[in-house]
């Protein structure tokens, strides 16, 4: 009934309806479907201190030699084929339980270590102008002793360009140290923009505040819903991560050097302002819909007044003309000449002395 019902409304209801489905139908016992690429794009870097050398547009049969080459390793993977994620996950011995994870929709981000493969996913956010919503994109991390598997759903968007450009400056940290520092810069990357994607939302929060204070109209109330459902979506992404870096620095992995754990425990610090903040968003929003509501209450009170006032001012000219109207043949003045005009001026002067006691009463 209430689809049937949408269908009636603006477009923006439609919107939201759609946006509730995202939110709510998530089911944790069913695999998603997902749709899988017809052709992955592969990409890889392989570098020591004193060396780099990577490679764009590379089919699946040239990854094998970027296995045992004692360099660091970083293979990229855009665009989810199932043929190539098992060829690949295959020859660096990733556990088929993370291969299923890979394949998984909607996965709650996560760390696990099997067999020797420290295995990282989480989502990396973006945010769509056009359509003033949160995207997400899933990306599985698989690190081991001197490579990384990253594995990405969309290949055409990232994060990571910082990386690269740092990966061809020899003095960097990252060339001089193991692949957990790569997995480190990567989540520091993936993190990072979660804030850029709040930056987005707080402007908008505070464009709806201003909105609701200087020009409520009957829309606010559907675009702060949105503006809700927004912030789920990013809380929902932000809340786990604090988990996958928290269980990253207790895990004593042979793969985390100890001397890089002040560096996933930065990321733990930012990924826990990132949660403060999405939690100061929500009581804004919140604010912000509880003064649209008083804002709507209180135009109301103000037209309830109103009417109010002019009826107390019309009543007693209804009073007198329903007195002077009675089918009697004897009415006091009914029979005077300046009957009408006493009835009309009762009509005036009693109205206006109640219009000026109210105001002198500061009753509007």
């Amino acid at each position: 009934m209430a689809n049937r019902l949408l269908k009636h409304f603006l477009p923006t209801a439609k919107i939201s309806a759609e946006r509730s489905k995202d939110i709510l139908l998530v089911n944790p016992t069913v695999s998603g479907e997902r749709e899988y690429a017809e052709r992955s794009s592969l990409s890889a870097f392989s570098y020591s201190g004193t060396y780099v050398f990577s490679q764009s547009a590379l089919t699946i049969s040239e990854v094998d030699r970027f296995r045992d080459n004692d360099l660091i390793n970083w293979i990229n993977l855009g665009g989810i084929n199932k043929k190539d994620v098992e060829h690949i996950c295959e020859l660096f011995n990733v556990h088929s339980l993370l291969v299923e994870d890979i394949f998984s929709v909607g996965q709650r981000p996560k760390v696990d270590e099997v067999d020797g493969v420290l295995f990282c996913q989480l989502n990396m956010l973006y945010y769509n102008e056009d359509e003033c919503r949160v995207e997400s994109e899933q990306i599985s991390l698989a690190l081991g002793k001197d490579y990384l598997l990253s594995i990405q759903e969309d290949d055409t968007r990232d994060v990571f360009d910082p990386l690269r450009l740092r990966l061809n400056i020899a003095t960097t940290k990252l060339r001089q140290r193991q692949a957990d520092y790569l997995l480190y810069s990567m989540l520091d990357l993936i993190v990072d923009n979660y804030f850029l994607v709040m930056e987005k939302l707080a402007n908008r929060i505070e464009a709806m505040e201003d909105e609701v204070i200087h020009n409520s109209y009957n829309q606010s109330l559907l675009q702060i819903n949105l503006l809700r459902k927004e912030l789920i979506i990013l809380r929902r992404n932000i809340i786990p991560v604090r988990d996958l870096i928290g269980g990253i620095i207790r895990s004593e992995s042979s793969l985390i050097e100890e001397r890089n754990l002040k560096y996933f425990k930065d990321i733990n610090d930012h990924i826990i302002q990132a949660y403060e903040l999405s939690e100061n968003y929500r009581d804004m929003v919140t604010n912000i819909q509880d003064l649209y509501i008083n804002n709507v209450n209180l135009k109301l009170n103000e037209i309830m007044k109103f009417i109010a006032v002019l009826t107390c001012l019309m009543a007693p000219a209804t009073i007198i003309g329903g007195i002077f109207g009675m089918n009697f043949d004897i009415i006091p003045y009914a029979h005077k000449h300046y009957g009408f005009y006493l009835a009309i001026a009762l009509m005036i002067a009693i109205p206006w002395g109640m219009l000026v006691m109210f105001k002198r009463r500061n009753w509007f």
